[in-house]
């Protein structure tokens, strides 16, 4: 059976190149790039030439990108060390209602600690509420943190003109953008957009799981949240992971070569997707129209089908998609994001979201629609019995 993969934005596939890297760093040059000998060069010349790469891709310096384990990493270190080392110029951290857990949880780590949170809500489209957050940029906000894609619906905050408010009316802020849907699917610039720092997470660009980095503007106030032998300048010390490092640093490159193309073949899948799923009776598509929203991400309710069992049945079918956030998947509360838009309860308990990447096609979309016009009859039958 043919498998069709549609949840990319829980995690790629590894590319053939990043993969290889990381197999002959493994295997062949594995040494400490804090070594002295002729391994430990070696090593960390692979580690400075990722750094490269991924900062031609911000068009940032390459001491301003920060190696982590991932985006969860990337978006505590943020929010925490930002916060913490920013205390005595204020006490209010501004973000949004449907933030994903990995700056949402931190975030409440922080209310804990005596932090003021401020959580601009959204329209039932996801868009931010602009008003509302002006209302809220006073000289008290000492870091923002609003995700550029959001990870569930695809919906898109408007980034340029979050940072040109900021600049007009909380200048000595820090604003921190969860780039990790974003990245890879949109040109970002983060000294034009005035953001200061900025979480990527490589497996959701075919880099290998466990990878991802933190951009750190030179003029942004951070604290470090892990302390040892002072590597990557005393700001994340711990040995480097090389052969993650080298195989990101490929995932980063390839994702912006050809990028134009695969943005607009990304597009073009999901606009085949979603006016296939506008002929299905009692569904409700989430999230913004058109281009407006991200290329790649399609959130529907399936009314009367319950998404655990819609999931599983495509799955049967060789389809894999998601009923939500990979990493809320096994919680039983209602989605943050469908919350914040104001989805019923009923969309709530039928909503699965489908991710492409390039490597998908218009054929798989067609398989997939077909497959639910078959299933979900039988489904919304046995739902209501």
């Amino acid at each position: 059976m043919k498998e069709i993969y549609f949840d990319n934005s829980s995690t790629t596939i590894v590319s053939p190149e990043a993969a290889r890297i990381v197999m002959k760093v493994m295997t062949e040059d594995y040494g400490n790039p804090s070594s002295m000998h002729l391994k430990g060069v070696a090593a960390e010349k692979y580690v400075r030439e990722a750094r490269v790469k991924i900062a031609k891709t911000l068009r940032a310096k390459e001491n301003e990108i920060y190696f982590t384990s991932g985006g969860s990493e990337s978006n505590n270190w943020a929010l925490i060390g930002g916060a913490l080392a920013n205390r005595r110029a204020g006490n209010t951290i501004l973000t949004s209602a449907f933030e994903h857990p990995a700056v949402s949880e931190p975030l409440k780590f922080l209310e804990s600690q005596g932090f003021h949170i401020e959580r601009i809500p959204v329209d039932r489209e996801g868009r931010l509420r602009l008003d509302v957050l002006r209302e809220k940029m006073t000289e008290d906000v000492i870091l923002m943190s609003f995700m550029y894609v959001n990870n569930e619906i695809g919906a898109v905050n408007p980034i340029e003109e979050i940072g040109k408010m900021k600049t007009e009316l909380c200048p000595k802020a820090l604003f921190h953008v969860d780039a990790i849907q974003a990245y890879g699917k949109y040109r970002i610039c983060p000294k034009e957009l005035k953001i200061d720092l900025l979480s990527v997470s490589g497996h959701k660009l075919h880099g290998p799981k466990g990878t991802g980095f933190l951009y750190k503007a030179e003029s942004a106030k951070l604290l470090p949240l892990i302390y040892g032998g002072g590597q990557q300048g005393g700001m994340r010390s711990g040995t480097e992971n090389v052969p993650g490092a080298a195989g990101l640093g490929v995932a980063c490159e390839e994702a912006y070569t050809d990028f134009e193309e695969n943005v607009a073949y990304l597009r073009k899948l999901r606009a085949r997707l979603v006016a296939g799923l506008r002929e299905i009776p009692d569904t409700v598509i989430h999230g913004m129209p058109g281009d407006e929203g991200a290329p790649h991400i399609v959130n529907a309710a399936f009314l009367g089908a319950g998404s655990e069992v819609l999931l599983h049945t495509l799955e049967d079918r060789g389809i894999y998609i998601s009923a939500g956030s990979a990493c809320s998947t096994h919680k039983r509360a209602g989605s943050p994001t469908l919350t914040a838009i104001g989805a019923s309860k009923a969309e709530m308990e039928s909503s699965v979201r489908f991710s492409f990447s390039e490597l998908n096609t218009e054929e798989e979309v067609d398989e997939a629609l077909a497959v639910l016009r078959e299933v979900l009859p039988v489904l919304r039958r046995y739902r209501r019995k």
